[in-house]
């Protein structure tokens, strides 16, 4: 009778150790929310995607039709549908500012932590890719074309590629069924790495604003943290709520409510607003390959910032100018954002291509930038 015991104990101070008496900073601010927004975010988007999967029919003849009747004749289909749209859009706002916190307060110096993020990153950008295909409406269709076709780029292999991504000759029913398994399948392996991520911030503990020791001023995280968590549930349920309920086409295209026409091209292909920013990227740049290979390393220009880092102090809190370029490169990622919406003419890629060249410049500029900063201050007190 005591084995049970012993192993509901065990699982129970697991428990209570990872989340009810986890020793945590003593200074940290609202911003430090969003890791378990983004938890609430895949919550959300796992279960309206499962219901929604019951009701989907991934074939090129019946897929448009099926999520017509989901929205039309399914009980509360509409608000599964809607919701899980927004879903997206709020997983990737708060994904954003994640990373944001994560360069201001040199959180990336937490290399483990750092690099398992990149990973769920990218992760959650094929995801949310092969779900936007699902629908096979116009956008559906040419955007899954578009940026499949990227793969050509490759040398020598990229042709086969990309007919093996296809599944044939041109983006086909064989296409969608892969892309809905896949879209299925990827939130449950993004759950394990989610798992690893969380045992990696276990093993170095939390970052704190002012980048100090996090061994020292500890308190638990119940119910201090816990607390300020349930706010920013209850605030990012209320978007979930609102946006669902009285703008659910705030996020979609409307060329996405037509049914998917090869032979028709819309005017103006574009991605969802949270992959923006890496299309005006990848059109800023005249050569096709050199376009993929800035739109890739747009996002793996992150991994860099832990080896370019030589400032003294980790947090952008303690160097002015660090300041000044984090908000710049926040502008360029809004700027490039608009960009990205507009159409390949002049002055939108002559800017494009200036806005591109300062993103990348200052992802490799803030980790250094404060050398110079400590040099003066360290001069001084010597």
């Amino acid at each position: 009778m005591q084995k049970p015991t012993r192993k509901s104990n065990s699982l129970t101070n697991l428990v209570n150790n990872a989340v009810y008496d986890l020793p945590t900073p003593v200074n940290l601010s609202t911003l430090w929310n969003t890791g378990s927004l983004l938890g609430l975010c895949l919550i959300v988007q796992m279960l309206t995607g499962i219901f929604l999967a019951m009701h989907y029919i991934p074939n090129t003849e019946y897929a448009f039709q099926s999520v017509a009747h989901i929205s039309r004749d399914v009980n509360y289909g509409w608000l599964l549908r809607n919701t899980h749209t927004t879903g997206a859009s709020m997983f990737f706002l708060c994904v954003y500012i994640h990373i944001g916190r994560g360069i201001y307060f040199g959180s990336y110096l937490r290399t483990n932590m750092w690099m398992s993020g990149m990973v769920l990153l990218l992760m959650l950008m094929a995801t949310a890719f092969l779900g936007y295909v699902l629908p096979w409406g116009q956008m559906s269709y040419w955007g899954a074309t578009v940026i499949t076709n990227l793969l050509s780029a490759i040398p020598y292999l990229g042709d086969s590629l990309v007919k093996w991504v296809w599944g044939g000759f041109t983006v086909s029913n064989a296409t969608l069924n892969r892309f809905f398994v896949f879209h299925f399948l990827l939130p449950f392996i993004l759950t394990a790495m989610v798992i690893i991520h969380l045992v990696f911030l276990h093993e170095t503990g939390s970052n704190n604003p002012l980048g100090l020791n996090s061994n020292t001023n500890l308190i638990p995280f119940h119910p201090f943290y816990m607390l300020k968590d349930v706010v920013g549930f209850v605030a990012l349920l209320v978007g979930f709520s609102l946006i669902p309920l009285f703008y659910p086409s705030l996020v979609s295209d409307p060329e996405n409510f037509i049914l998917a026409n090869p032979m028709s091209t819309p005017i103006h292909i574009q991605p969802e607003w949270y992959f923006l920013f890496a299309y005006a990227i990848l059109r800023a740049i005249p050569n096709k390959l050199g376009g993929v290979l800035a739109m890739t390393f747009s996002i793996l220009a992150l991994l860099m910032m832990p080896i370019l880092h030589c400032n003294k102090m980790s947090s952008t809190t303690h160097y002015p100018q660090n300041q000044l370029l984090f908000w710049l490169l926040v502008s360029a990622f809004l700027m490039l954002t608009w960009l990205g919406s507009m159409p390949t003419d002049k002055p939108y890629l002559e800017l494009s291509q200036l806005i591109t060249t300062a993103y990348f410049s200052l992802i490799f500029t803030i980790p250094m930038a404060g050398t110079v900063w400590d040099k003066v201050m360290f001069h001084h007190k010597a």
